[in-house]
């Protein structure tokens, strides 16, 4: 038997992009550049200046990767993701109200 439970309403502060996570706690204080990271991460300056500067996610592959680099487990890179992810979505929760329609649960079995 599968429970179901619901969170509603906002969520109380604007988590931080992964890219602020990845600069402000190793590549600054680790004296690292964008170009000396992404050579460590093997992917390219630009793909992680995107994360950096908050045009782009932190995906599967690139929480393994930081994982391996940094030491810090791939969930909680996926974690700071989608907590950020939801956060943004969810400042549009009144516009979603509008446009999705509850399942009748009672009706579904």
């Amino acid at each position: 038997m599968k429970t179901i439970t619901r969170q509603t309403g906002n969520r109380q502060h604007n988590p931080p992009h992964p890219g602020e996570v990845i600069s402000g706690l190793w590549l600054e204080p680790l004296g690292l550049s964008v170009t000396d990271a992404a050579a460590a991460l093997g992917v390219s300056r630009k793909t992680l200046s995107k994360i950096v500067n908050g045009g782009g996610a932190v995906t599967p592959e690139m929480a393994v990767r930081l994982e391996l680099a940094f030491g810090t487990s791939a969930q909680s890179w996926l974690g700071h993701q989608a907590a950020y992810d939801l956060w943004h979505v969810d400042q549009r929760r009144k516009t979603l109200t509008r446009e999705v329609r509850p399942v009748d649960m009672a009706g579904a079995a």
